[in-house]
């Protein structure tokens, strides 16, 4: 027996086209989709620069795709502003979704980059030692954390 379903439910299409219609929707499946890549190249990446590392103590492959993520928002942002290559659903995928799967330091790396570009040196400085300083605090906040937990 059936339990009591919504009857949109039956009507699955209907509001699959309902939400691709929607602009807010249209953004979320962009974004995914690109965060969908960008996540899965991040894991080939990393694995294969990981295979590089050797006897270090450094993530290498972590650093090769917070690198190669820092230095792709770097060149597609400079085409995107400077040339006006891209259109707003494109810098979607390609910054917020494929770059915030691929790596989320690129991000953090071009509002570096904004404050270097105005001249706005202290704020840059500012942003990268607050980022530095919270991120590992909160790293070892969470680690710390989970061993009261467990």
């Amino acid at each position: 027996m059936v339990a009591h379903l919504p009857s949109t439910i039956f009507h699955l299409p209907s509001l699959i086209s309902a939400l691709l219609n929607e602009t807010k929707s249209m953004k979320w499946i962009i974004i995914g989709t690109g965060g969908f890549v960008g996540s899965i190249l991040r894991y080939v990446v990393s694995g294969w620069a990981g295979q590089f590392g050797g006897s270090y103590s450094l993530p290498i492959g972590t650093i090769t795709v917070n690198v190669l993520g820092s230095l792709l928002i770097g060149l597609l942002f400079g085409l995107s502003d400077l040339r006006g290559w891209f259109s707003p659903e494109l810098r979607l995928l390609i910054f917020v979704g494929f770059l915030g799967g691929f790596t989320t330091f690129s991000t953090f790396s071009l509002d570096t980059l904004h404050y270097l570009r105005d001249g706005q040196w202290w704020q840059g400085l500012s942003h990268v030692i607050l980022h530095l300083f919270l991120c590992i605090s909160a790293v070892v906040g969470g680690f710390l954390l989970s061993k009261t937990l467990v």
